[in-house]
């Protein structure tokens, strides 16, 4: 991978890499300072992050994160986990088998503009400290609630406790919100098992490359 030209990268990030580790490797390889990115995914998440290489461009981080964006998701159904993913405590809710009808309801009565709490696991701050922080410290965070926009939300597949999901959402939504949302709508816990970022504005995954 050449990054000796300023400019904006595609990169698919993998599953385990935090989006820091993938700008300090890019930093470190094309030997320019000025080096951002445009969205943070988190580690548990891959899938298309937006690099910028050099001032002129890290200037325009913020117009870039404020492109809407489209994942593809997988949640199971019956548990809760701490951080709305799988690296969190689990504890088993329900064993309610919901029907695909029930699920759809759900999927559409969150399609819109919404208001949605993020996880306390995330990377907002809080008093000027990262949420993340201090619920790993064991104190109690109180997280703000936003309105955000899913502009589009359907179910790709369903075999229970899984069901793969694939939303188009405004800047600010988190998809780990959503499945908590969907398993308290069901009765049954919810949590992301997968997550992919396949679009930012009119950037595409396909088009992005690996960072091997």
């Amino acid at each position: 991978m050449n990054f000796q030209k300023e400019g904006l990268y595609l990169i698919n990030k993998p599953r385990g890499r935090s989006s820091f580790s993938i700008v300090a490797q890019v930093r470190r390889l094309s030997g320019i300072k000025k080096v951002g990115n445009a969205g943070t995914l988190d580690p548990e998440a891959e899938g298309l992050l937006i690099i910028l290489l050099g001032k002129e461009f890290t200037r325009q981080a913020q117009d870039y994160s404020k492109l809407d964006k489209t994942y593809e998701f997988e949640i199971k159904l019956g548990e809760f986990s701490s951080t709305d993913d799988e690296e969190g405590e689990k504890t088993k809710l329900s064993s309610l088998v919901p029907a695909i009808d029930q699920i759809s309801q759900v999927v559409g009565s969150l399609t819109g503009e919404i208001v949605q709490t993020p996880p306390v696991y995330s990377a907002i701050k809080i008093g000027g400290q990262r949420a993340y922080k201090l619920a790993r410290k064991g104190e109690k965070v109180e997280m703000p609630s936003r309105k955000v926009t899913v502009k589009s939300f359907e179910i790709l597949d369903y075999n229970y406790p899984l069901i793969r999901l694939k939303a188009e959402v405004s800047s600010g939504t988190y998809i780990r919100a959503l499945a908590r949302e969907i398993g308290e709508q069901l009765e049954t816990g919810a949590y992301c098992t997968q997550i992919v970022r396949t679009r930012v504005g009119e950037f595409k995954l396909e088009d992005a490359l690996g960072i091997d």
